[in-house]
């Protein structure tokens, strides 16, 4: 029988990996590590990558199995998913990724100016009601914008149509640079708009090398994975997309549909 919550969190205080900062706790405590991840924790200079909405952690943990000369850490709310990875990066003694449990929303309060070179954003939830919350829009742009990199990257991959299409629709409004977009990341070559540089055919194998537990699970449902790979500037005034897209017409692993609305913003 697996462990509970409690355990899990219980086992979580006394890992070295973990830091827990839940909204309640960094409006009274400031996070000491702010702008001090690479001489206080990783103890090199590497860049500094994030997956918000890790989950389980399990991306996560494979990047940092990919990409040795790189730092990453995972950040997610649920403790009780990120326990997995967590437990797996220890008993695999990896030292380039840590797991931080906050609310996305305050993610600013945990890393300065120019801090990290890179974001994955890996199936996040498509939002599709409240743009405001969708981990792409420009509510968490501005904020990503307070510690990411001028011109830094953001990977978006998700099974989601909605989302996909917003996130497109906003990087055009804003004129961001695009590295990489395909509507079907493992659709045949032949069919799939990507550039043949080498520096693309990296990012395609960056983001298909990893398949989480839940992104098997809507492959083997048919559902085709989109992704894109694009850079966010420092400066310019930021705009959300005026279209109407069409809510999906499925719904992933535990999401359940909460409104008859065809179409949304």
């Amino acid at each position: 029988m697996g462990k509970g919550k409690l355990a899990k969190f219980a086992d979580m205080e006394t890992y070295e990996n973990v830091f827990q900062y839940p909204y309640s706790v960094v409006s009274d405590v400031e996070f000491p590590m702010r702008g001090h991840w690479h001489e206080q924790y990783f103890k090199n200079t590497n860049p500094i990558v994030l997956e918000l909405g890790c989950g389980k952690g399990e991306y996560a943990v494979e990047l940092a199995k990919q990409h040795p000369n790189l730092n990453f850490i995972g950040v997610d709310i649920k403790g009780a998913r990120m326990w997995t990875g967590a437990t797996l990066a220890l008993n695999e003694g990896l030292k380039n990724v840590a797991f931080l449990r906050t609310n996305i929303e305050i993610i600013d309060r945990f890393f300065t100016k120019d801090e990290v070179q890179e974001i994955w954003l890996t199936f996040s939830d498509p939002q599709m009601k409240n743009p405001r919350k969708r981990l792409s829009s420009t509510y968490f742009l501005e904020r990503y914008r307070h510690f990411l990199t001028d011109g830094g990257i953001i990977h978006l991959k998700t099974d989601s149509n909605f989302l996909f299409t917003y996130t497109c629709a906003l990087v055009e409004r804003n004129g961001l640079p695009v590295e990489l977009k395909t509507d079907d990341l493992y659709g045949k070559p032949e069919n799939q708009d990507i550039p043949e540089e080498q520096e693309s055919n990296e990012a395609l194998h960056a983001a298909s090398s990893i398949q989480t537990y839940y992104e098997k699970m809507w492959l083997e449902r048919g559902l085709s994975i989109k992704y894109i790979k694009f850079h966010l500037p420092q400066q310019g005034l930021l705009e959300e997309p005026d279209i109407e897209i069409e809510l999906d017409d499925y719904r992933s692993y535990h999401r359940t549909k909460r409104s008859s609305l065809e179409k949304a913003k």
